[in-house]
């Protein structure tokens, strides 16, 4: 069964996430940030009011609290724990408002969304299903019409628009902020130790017969000789390992740090020079001979090589709290009325 995609809730929210933008691994910047203690969310009535709340004299209906609480369980697979429903239920609530506020901004500023906006967001969102019936049968889990869906879209649109204006006039990161992030914090681009090798693998399963161990170590052994007798251990490789991902490369495995391979494999890699053969290595994949071809050194990934990341952390970092900012300072302009 082909799993179903989360349809547009009714505002898509994940533009106006309030939490820290996450940092970037893999030669990334990385950012630590403490996380403050929350405060104990209000009950939430099991019987809601008709208006949740108001925003600037705006209704906020129940029918769209309880379409964007339908969503996220949707979304998750499963109900709100009733453990997690008060906290979960004020931060939707608040979304909806913040929401309210930047549909009420946009129609100050005269954004709107066009129909072929609206249409291409639709079609994006219909070609997620692989067939129209699964769409269908989405729009009716979530208790959606056509019609509510396409104004949902145009919400969304909306709302995307309001924002892209407030964060347009961001500036992007400059070399020196750059380098002031790199310098800050130095220990998230260090790289480790990284040795790249070959192997030859001949599989057994640990709980094989003897007959059948006996018969695969032969098999290693016999490779073994031919490897230290200068035959070309790629070729070798090729034609016998049965590890079927690396051996049409010749059992190049490519560069890795220690800690990746399972330990029997990682001790003899990493024991090894480059050009250096191991004796047979046995794991519960089976027998191995390693090959080490390469051999890098710990190290800190140079300034040059990182910017593009490091600007494209800091430009998302000021973006995040410039759409902050923005979205506290309509909160303390306007009159926000929590009816629940």
């Amino acid at each position: 069964m082909v799993a179903r995609q989360p349809l547009l809730s009714l505002v898509m929210m994940a533009c106006l996430s309030a939490a820290p933008v996450a940092a970037q691994q893999a030669q990334a910047p990385a950012q630590t940030q403490a996380a403050a203690p929350a405060a104990p969310s209000t009950a939430v009535p099991a019987v809601l009011p008709a208006v949740v709340a108001r925003v600037n004299g705006q209704d906020v209906s129940k029918e769209d609290f309880e379409k964007m609480i339908k969503a996220v369980e949707s979304r998750a697979g499963a109900a709100i724990p009733a453990g997690q429903r008060d906290d979960i239920l004020r931060r939707l609530l608040d979304q909806l408002v913040v929401s309210t506020l930047l549909e009420q901004r946009a129609k100050e500023r005269g954004l709107v969304a066009t129909d072929a906006e609206i249409d291409a967001l639709l079609q994006e969102v219909r070609q997620r299903f692989p067939t129209q019936l699964e769409f269908d049968d989405a729009l009716k889990e979530r208790g959606l019409t056509a019609a509510a869906l396409r104004q949902d879209a145009g919400r969304d649109i909306t709302v995307k628009k309001v924002m892209e204006a407030e964060l347009a006039a961001v500036p992007g990161a400059s070399d020196a902020e750059a380098r002031d992030y790199y310098t800050k914090n130095a220990d998230s681009f260090k790289e480790p130790e990284t040795i790249r090798a070959s192997h030859i693998l001949i599989k057994v399963a640990p709980d094989a017969d003897a007959d059948t161990k006996a018969k695969a170590k032969a098999t290693i052994d016999g490779l073994l000789e031919k490897a230290k007798a200068g035959q070309d251990f790629a070729k070798l490789a090729q034609e016998f390992s049965q590890d079927t991902g690396s051996g049409v490369k010749g059992g190049d495995l490519n560069y890795f740090r220690r800690g990746t391979m399972v330990p029997e494999f990682n001790d003899a890699a990493f024991a090894l020079q480059p050009g250096q053969l191991s004796d047979v290595v046995t794991t519960k994949y089976g027998y191995h001979i390693i090959k080490v071809t390469d051999r890098k050194p710990e190290g800190t990934v140079p300034f040059e090589q990182v910017t593009p990341q490091i600007k494209q952390f800091l430009d998302r970092q000021k973006k995040q709290d410039r759409q902050n900012a923005f979205i506290e300072e309509l909160k303390k302009k306007a009159k926000i009325e929590v009816l629940i």
